[in-house]
């Protein structure tokens, strides 16, 4: 795909958040009205997308690659969010926050719809294993860890439960499961339909959650995320794909779910955690920012 076309693709989907921007501007929605709209995502829609992408998807085991990458990327992530968390001399929950924000983006939110509209139903199945085996399986096991060290709170939480009873866990192990069975056609077109309200709804719950506000204290913090986010780690992906992939569509898949922004659960994590949530809020917005060139340079990289 050319520049233009690349920039296009980006710039589709920042529509569907400007949409969010604006209804939350005018008043239509607010900030708060992005939590009925994730849990549609999270417990109709977005389980839908992963059954019906994955179940009429043409199965590799060269697929359980991308996780193994994603998984790397994660740990290493760490190490380097951590080191740098120590020259900044943070501590507590801010501390917590930085590293968090610095490896755990939104791979399902981004990852997917930038993968489909990339590379179509190939690129999303792709997507869907890195993200739920990879980058979600680590947020909700190392990465509770991690907030849980670092925040000033008394929860406990149980990894192996968070992560099999995650909506898209269940979608698809049951796809998996159902590989072999043919399904009948009224019940994917439901399901393709449930499916395609994910990107739109995902972008515009974006746009109402965004805090530009919050940046101001944070910018120069923020920032050093940002470069390890969207520079760094997709290049520590692509180096990884480039030796352990022979699948132009999985390297450009590992590189896209290595370098999207910060994920917008760690501002719920962080809530629960009491993790600082204001400069998690402004770390993703200035990945959200940055991501718009680097990811087309990075695909342009790729070739």
């Amino acid at each position: 795909m050319d520049l233009g076309g690349l920039f296009g693709v980006i710039a589709g989907l920042l529509g569907y958040v400007a949409v969010g921007v604006a209804m939350r501007v005018s008043g239509l929605l607010k900030a708060e009205d992005s939590k009925p709209l994730n849990t549609v995502l999270m417990y109709v829609a977005l389980p839908a997308l992963v059954f019906a992408s994955v179940h009429r998807a043409e199965l590799d085991p060269a697929l359980g690659m991308l996780p193994a990458i994603a998984w790397a990327v994660a740990l290493i992530g760490l190490l380097i969010g951590w080191l740098l968390a120590r020259l900044l001399k943070l501590e507590g929950p801010t501390k917590g926050a930085f590293i968090m924000a610095c490896v755990f983006g939104n791979t399902g939110y981004m990852g997917y719809p930038v993968a489909q509209a990339l590379m179509g139903d190939p690129g999303l199945v792709r997507a869907i294993f890195s993200d739920v085996f990879g980058n979600t399986a680590a947020v909700i096991s190392v990465g509770s860890l991690v907030a849980g060290y670092y925040g000033a709170h008394d929860v406990k939480v149980n990894p192996l439960k968070e992560i099999v009873t995650f909506p898209p866990f269940i979608a698809l192990a049951a796809a998996l499961a159902l590989h072999w069975l043919p399904l009948p056609n009224a019940l994917t077109s439901w399901l393709d339909a449930l499916g395609k309200v994910v990107v739109p709804v995902i972008m515009i719950s974006v746009g109402l959650s965004l805090k530009p506000r919050a940046l101001g204290g944070h910018l120069s913090k923020a920032a050093i995320v940002a470069a390890v986010k969207l520079v760094v780690l997709p290049l520590l992906a692509l180096g990884l794909g480039t030796l352990l992939l022979d699948d132009p569509q999985s390297l450009r898949v590992a590189a896209i779910e290595a370098g999207v922004p910060t994920m917008m659960l760690l501002v719920i994590m962080g809530q629960r955690f009491k993790l600082d949530t204001d400069f998690i809020a402004s770390a993703i917005l200035l990945t959200m920012v940055g991501a718009v060139v680097t990811i087309p340079l990075l695909q342009l990289l790729i070739g």
